[in-house]
């Protein structure tokens, strides 16, 4: 039995955990707070529609006390990953695969391509290298995270919808690691495609991540709000575009346009951004894997991004003021 730790057990992390214990694989939580608690002393429990389970599952805000892992899957937000590099030390053996499941641009973007590009490190997501050299690029499997969930109580996870966890190598093989892995998913009744070019689905995420999130919190517009004014739609369509060219010039392929990806966010409906819902709560924000990465990628790239820029300066301007960006 493949031993697995879920690393961030929020939301995210509380369903796969989930999932992953239904299934009676050897899974492992990082918690901590109330939820933490609650999961201890009443297990994790699971709400999927009408459905609702709990599960005994072994969890800790200590991975010293849990060993080492076959797969450590990281949900954590992205700016909190430089702070686990020592922690999760104690998760690593030999042959540890690193599944980071974190939104916006991965800190190993560049491992495993071949060319002017190979090797580059990414300063926004990876300040100092500390991840680079900390937990190793090597280690690193890529994971686009398409399901919703929300902890409606501590140690309660209710699934909103989706059950596709997008998997791939950096170097876009089909290595034994990868398969193992999207196999162990998949026996958990969750979607678990092994994609040769990972990327490419990263940058369709991407395209709303860097231009409806941060708009969101410059206005608290919902997605359906934001999509259906003119001049905030003009805004988001040039973000976009400006996606578009530093993503095609990295090498990336878009499988759709531009405007059926509005139309997709437009279809979500009344939706708030997690980065609109964090600035609601005091939370910090994850401008810069969302958003000032891509400008990091876009100057490496002698792309410009006068409209990101611009929504950029501003969204950081306003998280600082409200406590929620250090930068």
């Amino acid at each position: 039995m493949s031993k697995v730790c879920i690393y961030g057990a929020g939301a995210i992390g509380g369903y796969l955990g989930a999932k992953l214990a239904q299934a009676e694989a050897g899974v492992s939580l990082i918690a901590r707070g109330p939820h933490l608690k609650a999961i201890r002393d009443n297990g994790l429990t699971l709400v999927e529609g009408d459905e609702r389970s709990t599960h005994q599952v072994t969890a800790t805000d200590n991975p010293a006390e849990l060993g080492v892992q076959d797969f450590v899957i990281v949900t954590l937000k992205a700016h909190s990953l430089p702070m686990i590099v020592e922690p999760i030390q104690h998760l690593l053996g030999p042959d540890t695969a690193v599944v980071f499941a974190v939104n916006g641009v991965p800190w190993w973007y560049f491992h495993g391509l071949e060319g002017e590009w190979a090797g580059r490190q990414l300063e926004t997501v990876d300040p100092g290298g500390v991840l680079w050299s900390g937990i190793g690029p090597e280690r690193a499997i890529g994971c686009v995270v398409h399901p919703a969930a929300e902890i409606t109580a501590p140690g309660v996870v209710e699934h909103r919808s989706g059950n596709r966890f997008s998997l791939g190598e950096p170097d876009g093989s089909r290595s034994e690691r990868v398969l193992a892995l999207s196999q162990l998913m998949t026996a958990a009744g969750l979607k678990a495609p092994v994609r040769p070019r990972l990327r490419d689905e990263i940058w369709i995420k991407i395209w709303g991540n860097a231009s409806l999130n941060p708009i969101s919190a410059l206005t608290g517009a919902t997605l359906e709000q934001m999509t259906s004014d003119p001049a905030t739609l003009s805004i988001l369509r040039g973000i976009m575009e400006e996606v578009q060219a530093v993503g095609e010039t990295l090498g990336a392929r878009f499988a759709v346009n531009i405007d059926k990806r509005i139309a997709g966010a437009a279809a979500v409906g009344a939706h708030r951004t997690s980065m609109l819902q964090d600035l609601d709560q005091g939370r910090p924000m994850e401008i810069d894997a969302l958003v000032t990465a891509v400008q990091e990628l876009g100057r490496m790239a002698g792309v410009a991004t006068p409209t990101l820029d611009t929504v950029l300066g501003l969204v950081q301007q306003k998280a600082r003021l409200a406590g929620c960006y250090q930068g």
